[in-house]
């Protein structure tokens, strides 16, 4: 249990790093690709996300299109290719055209996928621009349930095991992986419904399908303002700005620090010059003024890496994800 742990708090302390600041420079540029002149881009650009609409990642990812657009000079369409638990969408990133017209999020779960068995490819499969953020899970509950501690959580669910579902964004996933950390460390025994995406999870806790959610601040930001879920605890090494009054897990006795990632990625065999003014314009957009105001407003924790520091990154998490999974029960042997 030790073991896992550690290996929850080793893949926390990797998200964990903050935006640096670098933005659209000429070294960035380089570490994309040749800085050779491009005329790309000449026509409109498809933007794949895996996951729902409505949820953390199309919410980011949206507004970082809109950023991205200003210097790009082309309209970026978003389109939502849900299915198989971030599986479907993930494929058509990779399999998509490698003319630059095709781009795509690509999530933590790239890196969870693989030791379920779930996909016949890994983040290997992906040519990584930039890293854009990182959020910690949280376990958020409606506002009438019997619980305002995570002490009084954990009480309940060992009175009534198997009784407590909670939601996530599929299994196996980020958020699946969090409420299956927190149920190893603290000894309780619960339902872990699947869900495609965050928003979807969040609606039925809102309905009383389910009891609880492990996802972002972010994923319930809204529904928590509007006073009907309340947060008990999230996983970081420190509070969220936006809910100061919210402990830590850490802080109330229960130690499990855990979160997400995203990312821009290209599908395998882009031209570098191409490459290179993608990141170009993406890591710009992460400098946008009103995409940065609006990632605050929304507690999103920009996380910048460039292609270079994004794919080792890659490499690091993947292995520790994988390890992480087999010590909880998540890995097909």
């Amino acid at each position: 249990m030790k073991k896992s742990l550690a290996l929850g708090l080793a893949i926390a302390t990797s998200l964990t790093m903050l935006f640096t600041g670098c933005g659209g420079t000429k070294k960035e540029a380089a570490k994309g690709g040749s800085a050779k002149k491009t005329d790309y881009p000449t026509k409109n650009i498809t933007m794949i996300c895996p996951w729902g609409a409505g949820g953390g990642t199309d919410t980011v990812l949206r507004a970082l299109c809109k950023a991205a657009e200003k210097d790009l000079g082309k309209t970026i369409t978003v389109s939502n290719v849900t299915g198989g638990g971030g599986a479907t969408g993930h494929a058509a990133i990779m399999k998509a055209k490698p003319d630059g017209y095709t781009i795509g999020m690509i999530t933590f779960e790239l890196n969870s996928m693989p030791p379920q068995k779930l996909v016949p490819f890994s983040y290997k499969d992906f040519d990584p621009v930039i890293r854009v953020n990182t959020d910690a899970a949280a376990l958020t509950v409606n506002k009438d349930a019997p619980y305002n501690t995570l002490k009084e959580f954990v009480e309940y669910a060992k009175a009534h095991p198997n009784e407590i579902s909670i939601g996530n964004s599929a299994p196996g996933s980020v958020w699946h992986i969090a409420a299956g950390l927190m149920a190893q460390k603290t000894g309780i025994k619960v339902k872990h419904v699947p869900f495609e995406g965050a928003a979807p999870a969040v609606t039925a806790l809102v309905g009383n399908h389910i009891q609880a959610v492990s996802v972002s601040v972010a994923e319930v930001r809204a529904q928590v303002d509007a006073g009907k879920l309340k947060i008990l605890g999230v996983m970081d090494t420190k509070r969220d700005p936006l809910y100061p009054n919210v402990p830590t897990f850490k802080e109330q006795g229960i130690d499990v620090v855990f979160g997400t990632w995203r990312g821009i990625g290209l599908p395998k065999g882009v031209k570098p010059e191409i490459k290179a003014k993608i990141v170009e314009c993406f890591a710009k957009a992460m400098k946008d003024k009103t995409f940065v105001e609006f990632t605050k407003k929304m507690g999103l924790n920009l996380a910048y890496q460039g292609p270079d520091d994004f794919a080792k990154f890659l490499k690091e998490n993947a292995e520790l994800v994988d390890k992480t999974m087999d010590s909880i029960g998540l890995k097909k042997k």
